[in-house]
């Protein structure tokens, strides 16, 4: 996945999180209350825009560090994430159909992943040119801004 893709992807998430929330807090609100499914509305709705911004800061991280083409996967697995967890709470607030219950799982299964390959220093990261130590030591001080230890 490009770094404009994935920046058109997020931009996209986000418009869409902000007419569905709009939507769902103003003309919803009485039938989302009514069925008690206010608060899970909400949910789906937080969670696409936490993946909305995490996609942006990939996007931008990607355009800025082409080499760390790793992060690729992680905006596949964060779309895929929000679409199958936030989706299928759209559709259970919606419709009241609970039958997609056991897909929220994979859906979650596919987010925590991503945010956890964010933390690992991809493969990919200038594996030509530098030894393995300063290559992780690198990417943490980039990521984590961990200052970076003189032997």
């Amino acid at each position: 996945m490009t770094a404009r893709l994935i920046l058109q992807l997020a931009a996209l998430l986000g418009a869409l999180g902000v007419g569905i929330g709009a939507f769902g807090a103003h003309g919803l609100r009485k039938m989302l209350e009514a069925s008690g499914r206010f608060e899970t509305f909400e949910t789906a709705v937080r969670y696409q825009f936490y993946h909305a911004l995490a996609l942006l800061a990939v996007g931008i991280l990607l355009h800025v560090k082409p080499e760390l083409r790793s992060l690729g996967t992680v905006a596949w697995l964060w779309l895929g994430g929000v679409l199958v967890f936030s989706g299928s709470l759209y559709v259970l607030c919606l419709t009241g159909i609970t039958k997609l219950g056991p897909l929220r799982p994979s859906g979650a299964y596919c987010l925590l992943p991503a945010g956890l390959c964010c933390c690992w220093p991809p493969a990919t990261y200038s594996a030509r040119c530098c030894p393995k130590q300063k290559r992780l030591a690198e990417w943490q001080a980039f990521l984590l801004s961990v200052p970076k230890r003189t032997a």
